[in-house]
């Protein structure tokens, strides 16, 4: 399905920009919004990170937390991460997960511009943190 990302472990995680329709297919049961501002909210069980367009997340604890509850519900569950366009905070916050999966930080980026969007991860200080994040 279009913006899913297989994790090394199997576990599947979708990929979205909230600015788009939501794609076709079972909807989530899980969502993490990285927005600067509260987004509308949903008919599935949803987390607000506060997380400024191109900048990093503003709770970095907070962040590490949700990450890590997103992946674990990942094993069992439909999983989406999602900000307005979907490819510098969504595309950090997935490489974040594929750290937390086993990939080497220095490699995640590129694993998920192989793997979900080429373009993911968009600025030097969010390679960074995906590179440090543990």
């Amino acid at each position: 399905m279009a913006g899913v990302l297989r994790l090394p472990s199997g576990r599947l995680v979708r990929g979205r920009g909230l600015r788009r329709p939501l794609p076709e297919g079972p909807e989530p049961t899980f969502a993490l919004y990285l927005l600067g501002r509260r987004p509308p909210p949903v008919a599935w069980e949803a987390r607000w990170l506060r997380w400024p367009d191109f900048w990093l997340p503003s709770d970095r604890a907070a962040a590490g937390n949700a990450l890590r509850e997103a992946l674990a519900r990942a094993g069992t569950e439909r999983v989406e991460i999602a900000c307005a366009g979907g490819r510098g905070r969504t595309g950090t916050a997935l490489a974040c997960l594929a750290v937390l999966d086993g990939v080497p930080g220095r490699e995640a980026v590129a694993y998920v511009r192989e793997h979900y969007a080429a373009h993911a991860v968009e600025t030097p200080w969010q390679r960074r943190f995906v590179a440090r994040f543990r």
